[in-house]
């Protein structure tokens, strides 16, 4: 391990020493210094013993990555895939035989963080029938249509190279509106929202056990440490070597894939160590009981993998447009990047804007975006005009603070 005693508050390697508050101090007073030990990979122990806890996370990505590929077997019904998204354990959902045994599932935890949804019940059940109508889309509208070509107005598929796309008679891929989607309502919701909450890290005696060393019956780690790794997990799951995750960006098809994307660009790339390093040193702070710095390092994920959806959302959207402006358009081509672009504007509303309580957008922002984004004519993305989509990317880009060019390229 790697000592590191902080002294200034900068970036990622923080320090807090406090000076007395008493009106009396001279001055030359102070508080013992809290010492973080921050070590070069996520790995923390307790008496010899892994104290790094994540595997309901990555329970829910698998599951997640099953139900994607449900999606597009264009033999099952409705009811098959609903019972797949909200599962029941025991229920035979899943190829894996551990997934089918798990009590855990995708609908539960859909837009269910503790900041944005515990006392809006309103808005959660309108985003989890949007994720149920998408399902009722894709059966009973594409899978009806599966060999039929598509045109403006008709459901179908259209050819994009070797790869054929299934869209509906408005151009949309349901399973990139579903994929893109739980990057924000799951993904990105949970770990933001949810376990990086004070509501949670802090909930009833989690500091002073955390403090006293405390750990959960039968457990190596406390209330605390565990509720961080949750947060860590819904990003690093799946990754072979999740002390090291960096080594092996892509390892799912969610946040864990796209922040890699932005990685790749030049003009975001460092993003990937910003975020692993806030994580870590984050958890580092809890062992240590610093809890000032644990924060500082929570409004750091936030800010940056608030970028994800928002830098791809333009990405997306700015390919189709280049797509759909040559000579002989690849409406295949166009219509998935639009339809990824959809996804993620939709996850623009579970974005965390550092030191608030709200996200960059709102559900009506987001909204609104993606009604602009389909109401060029009467045919959805049959019909969007480049300047529709040069608007759309501008607001995103100015909200966020990076520029239409940087995420276009």
């Amino acid at each position: 391990m790697r000592r590191v005693l902080f002294t200034l508050a900068i970036s990622s390697v923080v320090f807090l020493a406090s000076c007395s508050s008493d009106d009396d101090a001279t001055g030359t007073e102070m508080d013992e210094a809290i010492v973080i030990d921050n070590p070069a990979s996520y790995t923390f122990e307790r008496n010899g013993e892994t104290t790094v806890s994540f595997g309901g996370q990555t329970t829910r990505i698998l599951m997640a990555q099953e139900f994607l590929g449900a999606l597009t077997t264009n033999t099952n019904t409705a009811e098959t895939l609903k019972s797949i998204y909200a599962h029941e354990e025991g229920a035979a959902d899943f190829e894996d035989a551990d997934l089918n045994a798990s009590d855990k599932n995708l609908r539960s935890k859909t837009a269910a963080s503790v900041d944005y949804f515990s006392t809006n019940a309103t808005d959660q059940a309108l985003i989890r029938a949007d994720f149920e109508s998408w399902i009722d889309g894709q059966v009973n509208n594409v899978f009806t249509n599966w060999n039929v070509t598509a045109e403006a107005g008709v459901a179908g598929q259209l050819a994009d190279g070797e790869k054929t796309r299934y869209i509906n008679a408005q151009g949309l891929e349901y399973n990139q509106l579903f994929a893109k989607g739980l990057i924000g309502a799951l993904m990105t919701d949970q770990a933001l929202n949810n376990y990086l909450s004070t509501a949670v890290l802090d909930e009833g005696s989690s500091r002073e056990d955390n403090d006293a060393g405390t750990v959960l019956e039968d457990k190596s780690y406390t209330n605390m440490e565990h509720k961080w790794d949750e947060a860590y997990g819904y990003i690093y799951g799946l990754n072979a070597d999740a002390s090291n995750p960096n080594a092996d960006l892509g390892a799912d098809s969610f946040l864990n894939e796209y922040i890699g994307k932005l990685e790749e660009d030049p003009d975001f790339a460092g993003i990937a160590d910003e975020i692993f390093q806030a994580f870590k040193l984050g958890r580092a702070a809890i062992v240590a009981g610093d809890y000032d710095v644990r924060d500082a390092q929570a409004e750091i994920i936030r800010e940056k993998i608030s970028l994800v959806p928002a830098v791809r959302g333009v990405f997306y959207m700015q390919r189709a447009k280049a797509t759909l402006a040559d000579a002989v358009p690849n409406y295949a081509s166009a219509f998935h990047a639009l339809s990824e672009a959809y996804g993620f504007i939709y996850s623009l509303r579970f974005t965390r804007k550092p030191g608030t309580d709200a996200p960059y957008f709102s559900k009506e922002e987001s909204d609104e975006l993606l009604e602009e984004l389909m109401e060029d004519g009467v045919n959805g993305l049959w019909d969007v005009e480049a300047e529709t989509i040069d608007e759309i990317c501008e607001d995103i880009a100015e909200r966020f603070g990076f520029t239409v060019a940087q995420a276009g390229e």
